[in-house]
């Protein structure tokens, strides 16, 4: 559930791409949670199978979850990278929901088998690294031109851009860095466009995410998340994807959320605004604990 258990987000609609696993179905999840209808898209389904990440979750088991936490779970399989499925999804929502879509949350990734973390640019197999930005970036660009018609149309709305990081520092692989550093960028050009229109657009991104895909490389699972510490003891101080979610959440409910159209926010700030927990009730805060025991040897965050 939401920190406090409201329902702040009863008659919200919003549109999770990339919602199948991580960051994206913590935030569908979150959505459901404070009421909201939430369409779980992305390229795992039960009835085509999984994508190439080989992952076992679905958006169908997404929308489960989000029902369960209280809201309506939709799932609709989408290739992002697609303009003719996301043109699909976009007319799909519009016809079942009289036209409204008040957030929409780009968390599209997929990038993890194509991510080069041994090798500078001019080592690097070049057709791999456009792919991840194919990935990572078009279908964040695609998307967003099919849905913001339903915002602008409304004149009011959230645009979230979910991203790694949000200051310029260097993200230890080329192409990786590329991608996560021009998400924050397509939030700052769509704030720009949708200011005038009363929709918001930010960047968000959360600390060290523990996703389902980290705990299965720790050999752990929520239940147990912290013995993954014994690996690597900076693995304490992760947080489970229902933060983020919280944090979307909490934006989502904000009247005066177009005050901070542009920024490129993050967990760790908005849980001092806001006042939401993790699911286990802790308020991880990894830019202070960087501060603390990283930034000697790495720089600042």
């Amino acid at each position: 559930m939401t920190a406090n258990g409201d329902r702040r987000l009863s008659g919200t609609v919003a549109l999770v791409a990339g919602a199948t696993r991580g960051g994206g179905r913590g935030i569908a999840v979150e959505l459901g949670a404070a009421g909201a209808t939430v369409y779980a898209t992305g390229r795992s389904s039960r009835a085509t199978g999984p994508s190439d990440l080989a992952r076992p979750e679905t958006v169908e088991e997404t929308a489960e979850m989000v029902t369960a936490a209280g809201g309506r779970g939709i799932a609709v399989r989408t290739d992002h990278s697609s303009p003719e499925d996301v043109r699909a999804l976009v007319a799909r929502i519009a016809a079942e929901q009289d036209g409204r879509l008040d957030v929409l949350v780009n968390c599209v990734w997929g990038g993890d088998p194509l991510t080069d973390w041994e090798h500078p640019l001019w080592e690097q197999d070049l057709d791999r690294g456009l792919r991840l930005l194919r990935r990572a970036v078009d279908t964040h660009v695609i998307t967003s031109r099919y849905a913001l018609p339903l915002l602008v149309a409304r004149g009011r709305g959230l645009v979230v851009e979910v991203t790694d990081g949000n200051s310029a520092r260097y993200r230890g692989s080329f192409f990786y860095d590329l991608a996560k550093s021009s998400v924050i960028r397509l939030a700052v050009a769509q704030a720009a466009e949708l200011k005038p229109h009363g929709v918001a657009a930010v960047a968000l991104t959360p600390g060290f995410l523990r996703s389902e895909a980290m705990l299965d490389g720790f050999g752990v699972t929520e239940a147990n998340w912290r013995d993954g510490a014994a690996k690597d003891p900076h693995f304490a101080q992760s947080e489970s994807p229902a933060y983020l979610g919280r944090a979307v959440a909490a934006l989502a409910a904000d009247p005066d959320v177009l005050a901070r159209t542009g920024q490129a926010l993050a967990t760790w700030s908005l849980y001092e605004e806001y006042g939401f927990t993790d699911a286990d009730g802790t308020r991880p805060d990894w830019a202070a604990y960087w501060s603390r025991s990283l930034a000697s040897e790495h720089g600042a965050l």
